[in-house]
C-alpha cells in the first residue's frame, strides 16, 4: 500500500503540513484525512479524543489564538474543506529557539492540506472566502479550565494576517496582549 500522506517540515520544530494525495477518476475521489497507522510518528502514544468541524460565514474572519495549557495540551489536525484559510500556529513552548514565533499555511478543499500542530502552540485562522468549513482532530478533548488564548493583534506576535481582521468574538477580542512577564508553556 502506497503512503496516502506526504509529511512536511516548516521553520518551527514540530509543526507540521501533512500534504493528503487523494485518489480520484471520472467520478471524483477518495481522500484520507486521518490514518492512525501511518502517522503514528506525529502523536506517539495519543489517539484522535475529539473532532471539531466549523463553519465561518464571512471572509476575513479571524478565530483564536487558541490553546491548552497542561496537562491537558494538545496535538489538532487541521484541515480546511470548503473555502480557503490562512492558517497559523505560535510556537509558545518555554525555552524554544522560536518561542512566540508563528508560521502560517494557505489551507483549502483545493489544496489538500492538514497542519499538524504539536502541544505548545497556539492556533488561529482567517478565512479568505466566504463559507469556510474547517475540520479538527485533538488528541485531547476541551477542557474550559485550560483554556488559553492570545490576541489575534498582539504587536509582539505581529502575525501578518492578508485581510483586516474581522469577526473577533467577544472572547478571542479580549485577550490581552502579552507582556515581558510571559514565559511560555511548560510541557
Amino acid at each position: 500500500m502506497s503512503a496516502r500522506f506526504d509529511i512536511l517540515d516548516t521553520p518551527l520544530s514540530g509543526l507540521r503540513v501533512l500534504q493528503r494525495k487523494p485518489i480520484g477518476d471520472s467520478r471524483g475521489y477518495l481522500e484520507r484525512l486521518f490514518c492512525s497507522e501511518e502517522l503514528h510518528a506525529l502523536a506517539p502514544g495519543r489517539h484522535i479524543a475529539q473532532i471539531n468541524h466549523t463553519l465561518t460565514a464571512s471572509r476575513g474572519t479571524v478565530r483564536g489564538m487558541h490553546f491548552q495549557h497542561p496537562p491537558h495540551a494538545e496535538i489538532k489536525y487541521v484541515s480546511c474543506l470548503r473555502g480557503e484559510v490562512f492558517d497559523v500556529a505560535v510556537d509558545l513552548r518555554h525555552n524554544s529557539p522560536t518561542f512566540l514565533r508563528w508560521h502560517a499555511e494557505l489551507l483549502s478543499a483545493d489544496n489538500h492540506k492538514t497542519l499538524v500542530i504539536p502541544k505548545g502552540f497556539a492556533h488561529g485562522f482567517q478565512t479568505l472566502t466566504d463559507d469556510c468549513e474547517m475540520l479538527y482532530f485533538h488528541t485531547a478533548a476541551f477542557q474550559p479550565g485550560a483554556e488559553g488564548g492570545l490576541n489575534a493583534q498582539d504587536p509582539r506576535l505581529a502575525i501578518q494576517w492578508p485581510l483586516p481582521v474581522a469577526g473577533l468574538s467577544p472572547r478571542d477580542a479580549s485577550h490581552p496582549f502579552l507582556d515581558d512577564n510571559f514565559a511560555g508553556l511548560t510541557l
